[in-house]
């Protein structure tokens, strides 16, 4: 879900050649819902082989990677590791609408209505283990790095660009703002349209946030952001504070001077102290080390074609685009590649 602020902060509109040479620290589920959601045959359900095994999320990396390189983008990805007990309300709230989409779309199914069906099998996306060893071997293969994080994506990529091993965080969760990302870019995809939730398409267009110019337009500082988000709801308070939105949330944040006696005349179900916390001291893995490799054709043909059954042509015609790139950014290998 992450926290809503799109209404009341700004962003520069770039392009992908804007990001050449950097490197861009994906948040790896928000873009595997992505792949999970759109790809996917007539009847709603994921692509998968002749063993069940899901693919739609190996067939969208293997398609959005190579024009990412194109443009001279390096791209890293960051897993998820385990949430802290404060999500635990959300993760359950999730998993209640998932439980009750699998009832609509069971319902759907009996019916034969085909639009019902496309339309709940994509809110019942779960990524499982599978997916996530699968993409991991595939980046690997690829010779892109992959950051496993302790906690929370969204820390540790902030974490990276924090640091300066990653120029911004893509994502669509501003909660790597309130983790203090510097940078954050949303809307990574080629497409010129994408799919909202309510299945209405929208033009894309990359939108880079600045966190120093979010604070600036805001006239707040981090600590004030956080409280912003915390009074509009985050993963770890869902719903936050009970009709209080964006633009109420900043008055509020503005003229308090005293946290304690802003949330103390509020009604709330949860403990601001500790959400803050969450934000300011995740643990994240501070001896991360980002290298680039060259690609592992083995490794490759024995993923994608002996187990996931792509085609040899298909597979072949992916390493001769990424060389391709490689030697269009006058580079000699994926491994000279440096921050």
């Amino acid at each position: 879900m992450g926290v809503k602020l799109s209404d009341i902060i700004t962003a520069q509109n770039v392009d992908f050649n804007f990001f050449k040479g950097k490197v861009l620290a994906i948040d790896f589920s928000n873009m595997c819902y992505q792949f999970l959601s759109s790809i996917r045959s007539p009847d709603g359900m994921p692509l998968s082989n002749s063993n069940g095994d899901v693919t739609s999320h190996l067939l969208g990396i293997t398609s959005r990677i190579p024009p990412l390189l194109s443009f001279g983008i390096k791209p890293i990805f960051v897993f998820d590791g385990e949430p802290p007990a404060l999500k635990t309300r959300e993760r359950e709230r999730r998993r209640d609408l998932k439980k009750r989409a699998e009832d609509k779309l069971q319902k759907a199914r009996e019916d034969d209505d085909h639009h019902a069906v496309s339309k709940y099998a994509r809110q019942t996306i779960r990524i499982t283990d599978d997916i996530i060893d699968s993409a991991k071997k595939l980046f690997t293969a690829l010779g892109l790095p992959v950051v496993q994080s302790p906690c929370e994506s969204d820390a540790q990529g902030a974490y990276l660009v924090k640091t300066g091993q990653a120029y911004c965080v893509a994502s669509t969760d501003f909660d790597n703002l309130l983790f203090g990302a510097t940078r954050m870019v949303t809307n990574l995809t080629l497409s010129s349209k994408r799919r909202l939730p309510s299945g209405a398409y929208v033009k894309n267009e990359l939108k880079l946030f600045e966190l120093s110019n979010v604070l600036k337009s805001l006239a707040l500082n981090q600590k004030q952001l956080i409280a912003l988000g915390i009074l509009v709801g985050t993963d770890y308070n869902p719903g936050g504070v009970f009709r209080i939105g964006p633009k109420k949330a900043l008055a509020l944040v503005k003229d308090c001077k005293d946290f304690d006696g802003m949330f103390s005349k509020l009604e709330t179900n949860f403990d601001w102290h500790k959400v803050m916390d969450v934000f300011e001291n995740m643990e994240v893995d501070k001896d991360v080390s980002i290298k680039f490799n060259d690609i592992d054709k083995e490794l490759l043909d024995n993923l994608l074609v002996k187990k996931f059954e792509f085609s040899e042509e298909r597979v072949s015609k992916l390493i001769s685009m990424l060389e391709h790139y490689k030697k269009q950014n006058n580079q000699s290998s994926l491994s000279d590649w440096s921050n």
